[in-house]
């Protein structure tokens, strides 16, 4: 099911990710470059069960590696440190980050052949559309 998600993908839509990154605590000038960035993101699959996630942007490029179902420390594009634990659920690929006391969760599925990132932060919740990269 994850092989789905292989390959790169190029930021096509985005909704109400201020207010998601407002909620997640990034200050103002971090946002304003997260607004204008239009990542490209990249799944691969390594033959050691790992899966690598990269989002490239013109300001900064981050490579998170993990495993399904174990707990891992990331390096978020916005600079936070996480524990951080990726699932399968129905399909979708269940991303729950957790630092000072805080919880986010990102939830990625293929949706008519795009990638939909839905971003959940206490009631905000922003919406991200990826079209594969030809």
């Amino acid at each position: 099911m994850v092989e789905q998600f292989a390959g790169k993908w190029t930021l096509v839509n985005s909704e109400k990710f201020d207010d998601y990154m407002k909620a997640v605590g990034v200050n103002f000038a971090t946002r304003q470059i997260g607004n204008l960035a239009k990542p490209n993101v990249e799944f691969s699959m390594g033959d050691d069960g790992f899966i690598t996630l990269k989002s490239v942007t013109t300001f900064k490029t981050t490579e998170f590696k993990f495993k399904l179902n174990e707990e891992s420390d990331e390096e978020t594009p916005d600079g936070r440190t996480t524990k951080t634990t990726v699932t399968l659920e129905d399909g979708r690929l269940v991303q729950k980050q957790a630092w000072d006391g805080k919880t986010t969760r990102i939830e990625r599925e293929i949706e008519d052949g795009k990638l939909i990132a839905k971003c959940y932060m206490d009631d905000v919740v922003a919406v991200r559309t990826y079209e594969k990269a030809a």
